[in-house]
């Protein structure tokens, strides 16, 4: 597979929101705004690309008995690294996300991503799937967030746009579900081969 390739995958073609429908937890609980939507998936991203490059680099020297938790540690000791660097850094995204940042440590996408694709492929291969997933995760938790936002409270990145108090339904956990099921459709819709 050719390295464009392995990079935008991802982005559309396996979309691990739109299309795998891996990552639902973060999707739904962190997506009431754009700006959570855009932090979350940054930070899901880093992570991805890390421990991609990271298990790519050493795959040779796990033993297969093991190889499940050693990639669970790496995910986790980046997951830790992030969350000290987030609260020291972005206090503010940090707590609005809250819990949502030490479960990236056992979000499907990763661990599937170091199975499956890191620890079969060479180190920049693996760099860009990670970089492919998180952009695609990141641009389905951004579009979600924002459609939330713009329903449920008539602003885009914290700018109003729309006057009024907007569609208080958006804004809570039934209004990520009906939002995301739109997009999924919209998704697939203009994504469907002919």
């Amino acid at each position: 597979m050719n390295k464009l390739a392995i990079f935008t995958k991802g982005i559309i073609r396996d979309n691990p929101v739109f299309v795998l429908l891996l990552g639902m937890c973060p999707t739904l609980g962190t997506t009431s705004s754009a700006v959570n939507g855009l932090g979350m998936g940054a930070a899901t991203m880093f992570v991805l690309v890390m421990s991609n490059i990271v298990i790519s680099s050493v795959k040779n020297f796990i033993p297969g008995k093991v190889r499940i938790p050693a990639f669970i540690v790496v995910i986790a000791s980046l997951v830790t690294v992030l969350q000290l660097c987030m609260e020291a850094y972005m206090g503010e995204l940090y707590k609005t996300l809250g819990v949502f940042i030490p479960l990236i440590v056992v979000n499907c996408i990763i661990l599937g991503r170091a199975e499956a694709f890191a620890s079969k492929n060479s180190i920049f291969d693996s760099a860009l799937d990670g970089l492919g997933i998180g952009i695609g995760f990141t641009l389905a938790l951004t579009a979600l967030g924002a459609v939330r936002e713009l329903l449920g409270t008539g602003a885009l990145f914290g700018h109003k746009f729309i006057e009024g108090d907007g569609i208080l339904l958006f804004v809570l956990a039934p209004g990520a579900f009906i939002a995301l099921g739109y997009l999924l459709v919209i998704f697939n819709k203009l994504t469907a081969k002919k």
